[in-house]
């Protein structure tokens, strides 16, 4: 029988952080990951333009791969275009990501919670009506960090230390004392590949927090049907920029040696 495939998509290559998170949680299950690094990075971009990316993807991974599921592994495109993929295609089950508010407040002990994420996540509305629904059970420390998930997608080591260095210093002191963030959210799904110096700069006593798991398992829970065999889940890969940069980041961060697609726009 052959399966249908699960659509999945991000700006670069931040979203194989959740791709990972989706092949644990549904090993076999197969999926279709678009990296429209052509575009990136979102979180620089307008409204409009996320929105016009976000209905074009959707449109190819329904027209040429028939999804069942749509994940969009991107905080500024589910801020900007959820509602409406919602909208324009209600048989088809779509999940979003957002940066982990809430599971950042079961863990923070001091109440002082740090958020990292694009600019265009922050400034949305998505986002501030999150923020304001819990502004009264912590301080949220809202941090923008421009440039810092074209350096992951670019694999700037060297830029990538130096941005995580200036915009952990630029949010004050890490720590588990009263007054201190005790608690991170990587709020881009690039930043989990950057979790190391992270977490090296903030401290061991500093909480991340990403949204992979809670992603793959909300997924799961909405899946119209669950493939019937035990045989491995197989992913195809597509980006609109540069192959290799894609094959590379497969390989390194998922173990995923497959060929990359060249997605050719009309």
């Amino acid at each position: 029988m052959k399966r249908t495939p699960i659509g999945v998509f991000d700006s670069g290559i931040g979203g194989l952080s959740i791709l990972k998170a989706l092949r644990t949680e549904l090993p076999h299950e197969d999926f279709v990951y678009i990296a429209d690094s052509g575009h990136a990075p979102y979180g620089e971009r307008d409204d409009a333009h996320v929105i016009g990316r976000s209905r074009a993807i959707t449109a190819h991974l329904r027209a040429e791969h028939g999804i069942k599921a749509l994940v969009i592994a991107c905080n500024t495109a589910t801020a900007a275009a959820i509602h409406l993929l919602r909208q324009e295609h209600p048989t088809l089950p779509i999940v979003g990501v957002e940066p982990a508010l809430k599971p950042a407040l079961a863990l923070s002990k001091t109440r002082r919670i740090g958020v990292m994420a694009t600019r265009g996540t922050l400034g949305s509305a998505k986002f501030r009506a999150l923020l304001e629904s819990l502004a009264e059970q912590a301080e949220f420390v809202c941090q923008p960090c421009d440039g810092l998930a074209d350096a992951i997608e670019r694999q700037d080591t060297a830029k990538i230390i130096a941005l995580c260095t200036y915009y952990t210093g630029a949010m004050g002191q890490f720590g588990p004392k009263e007054g201190e963030i005790d608690t991170l959210v990587l709020g881009c799904t690039h930043y989990p590949f950057a979790s190391q110096h992270l977490s090296r700069l903030a401290g061991p006593a500093v909480g991340l927090i990403d949204n992979g798991e809670p992603v793959a398992r909300q997924t799961r829970r909405l899946l119209p049907t669950l493939s019937p065999d035990a045989t491995p889940g197989h992913c195809v890969l597509l980006t609109t920029g540069e192959r290799k940069a894609l094959q590379n980041a497969a390989q390194h961060w998922l173990a995923l040696d497959c060929p990359v697609e060249s997605l050719l726009e009309d």
